[in-house]
């Protein structure tokens, strides 16, 4: 990594990140930006352990209360960038754009730039699995005009056989497909078939925007996985 980015690494995990990676992206419409920094930041394992067959008020609370952290760190990444002479653009941790119908997609996937980052891969789920953190994670993207040392391997899948999350999704939203570079997220996953669910069931929590009961199952995430 060049020297900037070893300085912004170190100044976003006293800010609390959990990992931050670096890449190149050659498919956004961010102009001169296409530059990436991806945030992770863990979840509370003992508030996702309290997940059963459906979302806690808890769970929920702490879902909005990350994105906002992440929200608030991908603007003082900017910032940084921005004092040392270069442009940013942002894209909030938790934002769905929509805006050639309702899609279910951001303006830029942040699993997708957190894979070109070297900081995990995908699961059958279709969730983001962190090389430490698992699925317990969520993720914000800062684009920009800093050239960056990036990675040049893309991880592969680690799921293998391992099914426990397509026995697990309440709305039968997983296919069971397993992830590999290039793999459309609906081949992996039905976005719709999820939200209409979680709407219809789960509307005493949050209205029915979350669910994490894929995200409670998987063995890569949570204190015993990270204690192996």
């Amino acid at each position: 990594m060049t020297a900037l980015q070893e300085e912004l690494k170190a100044y976003l995990l006293r800010e609390g990140a959990g990992d931050v990676g670096f890449c190149r992206v050659n498919d956004g419409d961010f102009g001169d930006c296409n530059f990436a920094v991806s945030i992770a930041v863990p979840l509370s394992d003992a508030i996702v352990d309290e997940i059963d067959d459906a979302p806690t008020h808890t769970y929920f609370n702490h879902y909005r209360s990350v994105n906002a952290f992440i929200d608030s760190l991908l603007l003082k990444t900017g910032l940084f960038l921005q004092r040392r002479g270069y442009r940013y653009i942002t894209v909030a941790a938790s934002q769905s754009i929509n805006k050639d119908g309702w899609n279910y997609r951001g303006r830029y996937s942040h699993k997708k730039a957190a894979v070109l980052s070297g900081l995990g891969t995908v699961g059958k789920s279709s969730m983001f699995l962190h090389r430490t953190f698992g699925t317990r994670v969520r993720l914000g993207t800062v684009f920009t005009d800093c050239p960056f040392d990036v990675p040049a391997v893309l991880p592969a899948s680690l799921c293998g056989d391992c099914d426990l999350c397509v026995k697990a999704c309440p709305s039968g939203a997983i296919s069971g497909k397993t992830w590999a570079p290039g793999v459309p997220r609906e081949e992996l996953f039905d976005p719709e078939k999820c939200s209409t669910y979680m709407k219809t069931a789960f509307q005493r929590i949050g209205r029915g925007a979350v669910c994490g009961v894929c995200m409670e199952v998987c063995p890569f995430g949570g204190t015993a996985a990270r204690k192996k």
